[in-house]
């Protein structure tokens, strides 16, 4: 399906970019987020009288996503979970209690702006994570998972 980018995505192009994707991934996620449109002649005309508005818009959001990711500098979160006697965790640390974490020191995110690679944190210790705030501005955050010992 041809599509016309309302947004930078990542991996595919830039605003106003008219690129082919596989017909599930611009309507099951593209189009209902409004990242990008059909791209048919009315909706590209509609665009390029926009062009100038929606690139205004896409450079505020850079720009406030930029402020906000500064306030991240060198931020370490804690988390205590129960641990077994070799360390690891009962259960895992998931996205949602790094938001929750987040949240309690005045951050919002989405759980869906934490990138980690490795999956669910299962291990006391110190993990490096990444935030994903824009297409174009990450900051790093350090998870120390903490061991509460079980009596």
């Amino acid at each position: 399906m041809q599509i016309i980018l309302m947004e930078k995505v990542a991996s595919l192009g830039q605003l106003g970019d008219v690129v082919n994707v596989k017909n599930g991934y611009a309507r099951n996620f593209l189009i209902p987020q409004g990242k990008a449109k059909r791209a048919t002649d009315a909706s590209i005309a509609e665009f390029e009288t926009k062009r100038v508005e929606l690139e205004k818009e896409q450079a505020k959001l850079l720009a406030d996503s930029q402020a906000y990711a500064a306030k991240f500098d060198s931020l370490m979160i804690q988390i205590s979970q129960k641990t077994g006697v070799d360390g690891k965790l009962f259960g895992s640390v998931t996205s949602a209690d790094i938001v929750d974490a987040l949240k309690a020191q005045g951050f919002e995110v989405d759980k869906t702006m934490i990138r980690m690679p490795d999956g669910p944190l299962k291990q006391v210790g110190d993990h490096p994570l990444t935030i994903v705030l824009h297409s174009d501005v990450s900051v790093n955050i350090t998870v120390s998972v903490l061991g509460e010992a079980t009596t």
